[in-house]
């Protein structure tokens, strides 16, 4: 048997980063048993879908690796509703599937109560397809349904407790339930890895494929993904969409290996590992049924972990959406013209050691190409306070006798400059920092004023030492 997997999105929306999980692990699944993995747009909720949605699931799943081409598809569920309703068909003149013409307030008339089920009541009343009739699968009234998990084991439901569940609607156009089904049993699919949230569904899922008499699928349903209070992400009020991590500076390396620890640790006391040792050892069956947190302060120090292991020309290269900006990704606050290649590349490894996600880059370096920097307020006026003027006027007559202009030697020149007014090197260089970088923290300070040049260097001390008269 050749082993076919597929991961299924619907098009409403950005790319939840559960989804990416789940498509991650599908996809390692198959490769490791030389199966195959099927992409299928579940596009039926014709009001919510969106075409540049389905181009940003294409466009995410590349991102985390899954290459367009590499994979069978994408096929499109509305393509199916032909099969969709012959199934459908096939169940009612099989005896199994009826009409219904309940709506919800008559069942809970008849059952005194709004929250039970369907009562069965139309089982037996031969009710032929109209408006408004929907078609109900008949759930056996004995036994049980025995769900083979490979995370959960063998969840058991009894059938009894199974309301005569609807697979298609008034107008004929099959649900969820049933399209889900037929589009496995179409595209040949031998097992399903999907979140736990859709485990409730699986046992009349697979009656559905039993009555329609093929074998049903063997399943692995993976641990829902909680928030920090433990409730499942919600993109109405958790950053779940996996765009949003891509453009606020992720490593798609680091984003995958994250993901994949969601549920599941490889071998040994490690988190941080190559995508090739994950290959290798994900397991399914490993995989813990329990709920996995998505910790975001935990994904950003992996992210800086990947970003500090970068070659230094990778580094700079990974940086340039955020040096010039994108479709997606804001431009930076200078203008093209000024921004200096040479220069960023001179203080790049200073950088690569300080940011956790690539768009920090742009506040750490924004000072070398602006004509003048972007002053936090806060920051001046901490570093202001008395003294700072004669500290300003000292460091600008030291600076402007300097012979060589070169960290070692600012360094050494400020570090005289406090030492004679009892200051240490980091109370003296506050002033000198806020002045030409605008900020209390960045860059080392004496490197970026070698890289900055002694002109404008000199031009940012003067105008911060007149802005304090």
């Amino acid at each position: 048997m050749t082993v076919r997997v597929r991961f299924a999105p619907s098009p409403t929306g950005m790319f939840h980063v559960g989804g990416a999980r789940s498509a991650l692990q599908n996809w390692i699944y198959a490769k490791q048993q030389g199966g195959v993995f099927v992409l299928r747009i579940e596009d039926t909720d014709a009001a919510r879908n969106k075409p540049e949605w389905t181009e940003g699931i294409l466009s995410a799943l590349e991102w985390i690796g899954i290459a367009r081409g590499s994979y069978e598809g994408p096929y499109f569920q509305s393509q199916y509703a032909t099969e969709h309703r012959a199934a459908a068909q096939r169940l009612h003149d099989a005896g199994r599937a009826y009409y219904c013409d309940c709506t919800r307030e008559d069942v809970q008339a008849r059952t005194g109560s709004q929250y039970q089920g369907y009562d069965g009541f139309c089982r037996d009343r031969g009710l032929e397809p109209g408006p408004g009739r929907a078609l109900r699968f008949r759930t056996p009234d004995e036994g049980e349904t025995v769900v083979v998990d490979l995370i959960r084991g063998e969840p058991t439901f009894e059938n009894k407790l199974i309301e005569d569940f609807v697979i298609a609607r008034g107008d004929g156009s099959p649900v969820f339930l049933l399209a889900n089904v037929v589009d496995d049993m179409t595209m040949g699919i031998t097992h399903v890895v999907r979140a736990e949230e859709h485990l409730p569904n699986t046992p009349k899922q697979q009656l559905l494929w039993d009555a329609l008499g093929v074998k049903p699928p063997i399943w692995a349903h993976v641990p829902v993904v909680v928030n920090e209070k433990r409730q499942k992400l919600s993109k109405r009020r958790d950053k779940v969409a996996l765009e949003a991590y891509r453009d606020e500076g992720y490593l798609a390396d680091a984003m995958r290996n994250y993901l994949m620890l969601l549920g599941w640790a490889p071998s040994g006391d490690r988190e941080i590992v190559p995508w090739s040792v994950i290959e290798e050892e994900f397991r399914l069956e490993e995989v813990n049924p329990s709920p996995a947190f998505f910790d975001e302060k935990k994904l950003r120090a992996f992210n800086g972990e990947y970003i500090r292991a970068l070659p230094v020309d990778e580094f700079v290269a990974a940086c340039q959406p955020w040096l010039t900006g994108t479709d997606t990704i804001a431009p930076p606050p200078w203008q093209p013209a000024e921004f200096d290649a040479e220069a960023f590349a001179a203080v790049a490894p200073l950088a690569q050691t300080r940011i956790a996600v690539l768009s920090e880059i742009v506040p750490n370096v924004d000072f070398l190409f602006l004509a003048d920097p972007l002053i936090d307020e806060a920051a001046w006026a901490k570093a202001m306070k008395e003294g700072a003027a004669e500290l300003l006027d000292a460091a600008i007559a030291a600076y402007e006798a300097l012979e060589s202009w070169d960290a070692e030697s600012l360094k050494a020149t400020l570090e005289a400059v406090g030492a004679e007014r009892g200051l240490k090197l980091g109370k003296a260089q506050a002033p000198v920092r806020v002045a030409v970088t605008g900020r209390t923290v960045g860059l080392p300070l004496f490197e970026s004023l070698e890289v900055l040049g002694r002109e404008r260097t000199l031009a940012r001390l003067r105008a911060a030492r007149v802005r304090l008269v």
